[in-house]
């Protein structure tokens, strides 16, 4: 079950908002509880059990290394936090890479092990870097352990993020546990949000990806220059979307149960160099890999082969979380290389740069990045490359590109402006302007509410893209 299932809309979410207004405040927790494993078990109903021996044995593990810390015990200390984070890394890795690594077996040595095929636990990736972050503050001592086994369930569990994030600390939202207010003002913003990431995802993600996935069918030969580079920004689009629009509806949904959560995206193709588009893009996923590896690791407080080896390590790691195969390493080395190029090589150079060269360098920089990213394979994205770059194609331009170009180009100039913040700056002037605007506003969202679900109705289902991450 997604946020853009009509299952989602017209049965589990009402029927979530009405039990959670009726129920009395001590069982609200409880309500949101149930309501979250039953929303894993829709869509992992096989995984209900092994989620609730997780979440017992994380609980468990944080409340043993609280004991151990407080009796000065450093070594089982360490011995809990290792083992703990060893068994939740195995459980990921498990459902996650191990097709992978057999595949790679087969390919080294010859042989034809069999490769499991087994369902993934929904939200598996997003739940155990939650589950591990909470691991390390307890060690750390920068939370003090869960003592209500419930609390710390719906925190792994709580629907709005448990599928694709954002990632959140448990210290953020244990703090919110007890303190919950709903203002009426707060809601219907959470509702219009809400809305707005539904749009997103319904108008703007899937009918973009009828482009992308027309044009990747294609054979790489068969593409020219322009439908090559019509692929890769018609995916940009599609996947930012995608993503923002999940983590808008995610962040909605948490509102209107009284929580909140930070932003995730902060229009990154707004960006001047790489950097900045890494704080910007999926901003929970960096500041975790921030706070719990680079860190730790050092760093930039090190010199500087340590910080080249720190960040190579993290952007290999970030590859490897987005997924089971070679051209996600790529992508997350393609990342790293380009992050230390800007740190000690070109630093200088950029800011003499007029920001509008800077700005069109990073959008080319992640377009190829993003062609690693949709590629089924590292020999796929080059001859992609290649065809962007005119290597191996069909010109410069042919009747396939004047086809698809004809089509999209509307959608994404639409798309274009959608991306950047001067369309949510507008609406957002227009509903500050008296009752009037506001009635505007409220048409407005009843005609995309109206357009969103006859999208859904009249298309096939289009999952979320990082439901498979």
């Amino acid at each position: 079950m997604a946020f853009n299932d009509l299952s989602f809309l017209f049965l589990f979410f009402p029927a979530a908002l009405l039990l959670h207004a009726v129920c009395p405040r001590p069982g609200k927790k409880l309500v949101l509880l149930a309501l979250s494993l039953v929303f894993f078990a829709w869509g992992s109903p096989e995984y209900v059990v092994l989620m609730l021996l997780s979440i017992l044995f994380n609980y468990l593990s944080g409340l043993q290394m609280e004991a151990r810390r407080e009796a000065g015990e450093d070594k089982l200390l360490k011995f809990t936090l290792v083992s703990a984070v060893a068994v939740d890394l195995l459980l990921l890795g498990f459902f996650k890479y191990w097709g992978f690594v057999i595949e790679n077996i087969n390919g080294l040595f010859g042989v034809s092990l069999a490769v499991p095929e087994l369902p993934m636990p929904i939200g598996v990736s997003f739940f155990t870097f939650s589950i591990l972050s909470y691991l390390f503050d307890v060690y750390r001592g920068r939370t003090a352990a869960a003592k209500n086994i419930l609390d710390f369930a719906l925190f792994v569990t709580f629907f709005p993020k448990l599928v694709s994030g954002p990632i959140v600390q448990y210290a953020d939202f244990e703090a919110q546990l007890g303190k919950r207010k709903l203002p009426r003002s707060r809601f219907g913003k959470a509702s219009r949000l809400f809305l707005i990431g539904l749009a997103k995802k319904v108008l703007l993600s899937n009918t973009l990806g009828t482009t992308f996935y027309a044009l990747s069918a294609l054979e790489p030969g068969s593409l020219s220059v322009v439908s090559a580079w019509l692929g890769a920004v018609s995916y940009a689009l599609m996947l930012y979307f995608d993503f923002s629009g999940y983590s808008d509806m995610a962040i909605a949904l948490a509102e209107m149960f009284g929580f909140t959560f930070n932003k995730n995206f902060d229009y990154p193709y707004l960006s001047c160099s790489v950097t900045e588009f890494w704080r910007r893009w999926h901003i929970s996923l960096g500041a975790w890999f921030r706070d719990y590896v680079y860190i730790p690791l050092g760093g930039s407080r090190v010199a500087v082969p340590r910080i080249i080896r720190n960040l190579l390590i993290v952007w290999t790691l970030t590859g490897v979380w987005h997924g089971a195969s070679w051209n996600y390493i790529a992508w997350g080395l393609y990342y790293g290389g380009l992050l230390l190029l800007e740190k000690f090589v070109l630093r200088d150079l950029l800011e003499k740069i007029p920001k509008f060269l800077r700005h069109m360098g990073t959008l080319v920089l992640v377009l190829i990045g993003w062609v690693f990213f949709f590629s089924p394979s590292l020999g796929g994205a080059f001859r992609w490359l290649g065809a962007m770059a005119g290597i191996g194609g069909t010109g410069f331009i042919d009747g396939t590109a004047l086809y698809y170009l004809a089509g999209s180009w509307p959608l994404i100039l639409i798309g274009a402006f959608s991306a950047f913040p001067i369309g949510a700056r507008l609406g957002s002037r227009i509903y500050r302007r008296g009752r009037a605007a506001v009635a505007v506003s409220l048409v407005w969202f009843a005609v995309v509410l109206v357009l969103c679900i006859a999208g859904m109705m009249s298309s096939t289902y289009s999952s979320f893209l990082y439901f498979q991450f």
